[in-house]
């Protein structure tokens, strides 16, 4: 029997163990998308206890919690932080099979020192130890971000944000790690839902174009991207519930954006239209600065309205969908090039049905400007399993050039979360170290190398343009 998490844990070959330890491990981390606050960053924020950087805004916790009959004041309620954290140790043990259990101890081991297992009977130790921890001085944001060797982390902000920690960390030679905005114009696009035009009145204001018309809108928009490229945004990202193609002309446009304006109710056609035109005019401002177009989609936000009322979204209570979107996918893909303006776009799908889907379309839009130019995204969200990692990776390799992935994302509000990385590694080496083991490719030392240290970084340091 294996020991819990040693150092091989999760390698259970000699080819897997070399792979991680010589050309995985100490790879530095490009984290290209997450949620963490560039205020916290720049202001270095300290913690006062591991509720505070552990359980504060991340749903996937919340989720092991709720699943073992946690109350909510001990989740986003009026609970203390230790009481919080009682209710969480208490659950974990329950959480065997779940990647959150092994991210779990990961952190504990690697930012704590913290060997033993967490539960009930061991919180009020792991309390004590993670609390006296946090104090030290390396135990910062921004010292957590050096110890975990970040390269590159790219937020998620909204059009209408005035970049302001991130021109402050711009402007900050003491931060050596690459802090990116990521733009990310969702309440922009989704005119069916509920403060669209208050949104639309924000924009105006902030961009300072008078937004009457479809026109206009995109006008204000160019005007954001512009200054997001100024402040040294390489990324977009769009999360759609699914995929939407249905191209139409202006005066259709308009009437969808007058009568939501408003305040007159859409057809689905109306807004699929809206749609399809805001994501393709934003795809042509990305291609032409050089930006990657990030799509998450297949994903059913707040089916739960009760809780989706008192809590309000990005809560925990989002689900996988199950849209057909394969026509539409290649439909926004193939308008963009036949015009010449498909940037680099990473795909990504809730519903892992899609991998083989993904994985086909990416073969059919490649292009000669960086290799692997249009990816199939990290296992994401419910994915980012131990057995969805391996089955993303096992498509990729299957139907595409798995050697070409740009690897793995924290898509995390915790900036604790990069443990993620070294999990996908061990899981990649692991894969990879099979394969060979199996004589399914050769022990080539210096291929292997170069296909390692291409997923853990050097293809994300390519494809994001850290090298330029």
């Amino acid at each position: 029997m294996k020991q819990f998490m040693d150092k091989d844990f999760l390698l259970t070959t000699p080819t897997a163990q070399k792979l991680f330890h010589e050309f995985a491990a100490d790879m530095p981390i490009i984290d290209y998308h997450c949620h963490v606050n560039p205020q916290e960053i720049y202001e270095d924020r300290r913690f006062e206890n591991i509720t505070q950087v552990w359980l504060g805004g991340d749903h996937y916790k919340w989720r092991v919690m709720r699943s073992n009959g946690v109350e909510e004041k001990y989740i986003t309620g009026d609970a203390s932080d230790r009481e919080k954290f009682q209710k969480f140790a208490e659950a974990l043990p329950n959480a065997i099979g779940n990647p959150m259990y092994h991210w779990c101890h990961l952190e504990l081991k690697k930012y704590f020192g913290y060997e033993g297992t967490l539960n009930g009977d061991t919180a009020e130790e792991v309390w004590n130890l993670c609390n006296k921890k946090l104090q030290e001085p390396g135990m910062s944001v921004r010292g957590i971000i050096e110890q975990s060797n970040v390269a590159f982390v790219g937020t998620t902000d909204d059009p209408i944000d005035s970049l302001e920690w991130h021109k402050k960390l711009k402007e900050d030679p003491a931060i050596k790690t690459i802090v990116a905005p990521s733009f990310r114009p969702d309440k922009a696009l989704n005119i069916e839902k509920d403060g669209w035009k208050e949104y639309i009145e924000k924009l105006a204001q902030v961009s300072g174009v008078e937004i009457k018309d479809s026109a206009s809108l995109e006008e204000a928009l160019a005007k954001r991207i512009a200054f997001f490229a100024e402040v040294g945004c390489r990324a977009s990202d769009h999360g759609l519930d699914y995929v939407m193609y249905r191209p139409a002309d202006r005066a259709v446009i308009d009437a969808a954006f007058t009568k939501a304006m408003n305040g007159e109710e859409l057809t689905l056609e109306e807004v699929e239209s809206f749609k399809t035109e805001l994501l393709l005019f934003c795809a042509r401002q990305y291609a032409k600065r050089g930006w990657v177009l990030q799509i998450h989609y297949n994903c059913q936000r707040n089916p739960n309205k009760k809780m989706l009322a008192k809590l309000g979204p990005d809560t925990g209570y989002d689900v996988i969908n199950t849209v057909n979107c394969a026509t539409a996918v290649t439909g926004v893909l193939n308008a963009l090039e036949e015009t010449g303006e498909l940037p680099r776009t990473i795909l990504y799908s809730l519903n892992p049905a899609d991998n083989q889907l993904l994985d086909t379309i990416i073969g059919a839009f490649q292009g000669s400007e960086v290799p692997g130019k249009i990816q199939h995204g990290s296992a994401w969200w419910f994915n980012d399993t131990k057995s969805g990692m391996q089955e993303q990776m096992k498509s990729l390799a299957n139907l595409g050039l798995l050697g070409n992935f740009v690897g793995m994302l924290t898509d995390s509000r915790s900036f604790l979360s990069y443990t993620r990385h070294e999990y996908f590694r061990r899981i990649m080496c692991e894969l990879i170290g099979n394969w060979v083991e199996n004589g399914e490719y050769p022990n080539d030392e210096k291929a292997l190398e170069t296909i390692v240290k291409g997923i853990s970084y050097n293809n994300a340091a390519r494809y994001f343009g850290l090298n330029n």
